[in-house]
């Protein structure tokens, strides 16, 4: 099971790493109408799932969780929320790669935390690491780490342009 599982908590990343470096062919994929952020967010929350059911898969469920666990949670969960509330579906996925103009945002937690999504990730994946073995807890970190790093670096001639 730990090959399925490890391979489960990475497989989003290819997919990731496709649309922010060919965001075209998506736009070209998703075709007239049909708007590649949204789809793209519908793609997403399917690998979520893979990834929780692989986690899940490896997991120990001991209970109740030590105490740093819901603190670590609920923050990491509050800056995911926050991110998406205030980018919405298209700032969160991946609007600005897909030729829409996402404005941009300087409240909290922009501005004070570098890279808050991915940070409210990983601190959500840390509050398990009683719960699940650190290797896992470490390659979905590491995944979050390589997407911040590309996605530090926006290459501005290869944004898509959205087929009306």
């Amino acid at each position: 099971m730990g090959m399925v599982a490890a391979v489960g908590v990475l497989v989003p990343f290819p997919f990731y790493y496709w649309l922010w470096t060919k965001p075209q062919s998506w736009v070209d994929l998703c075709g007239k109408g049909r708007d590649p952020s949204k789809v793209m967010a519908h793609v997403s929350h399917l690998l979520k799932l893979v990834q929780l059911v692989s986690l899940f898969s490896v997991s120990s469920l001991s209970w109740p969780p030590p105490f740093y666990f819901w603190p670590l949670l609920a923050f990491g969960q509050f800056l995911n929320f926050r991110v998406y509330q205030l980018l919405g579906e298209s700032g969160t996925y991946y609007g600005v790669r897909f030729g829409k103009n996402v404005p941009w945002v300087t409240e909290f937690p922009f501005g004070y935390i570098k890279d808050p999504q991915y940070v409210g990730s990983i601190m959500s994946l840390l509050a398990c690491i009683s719960l699940v073995p650190f290797q896992y807890i470490l390659l979905w970190s590491l995944g979050y780490i390589f997407m911040i790093h590309l996605e530090s670096k926006e290459d501005l001639s290869t944004r898509a342009k959205i087929i009306s």
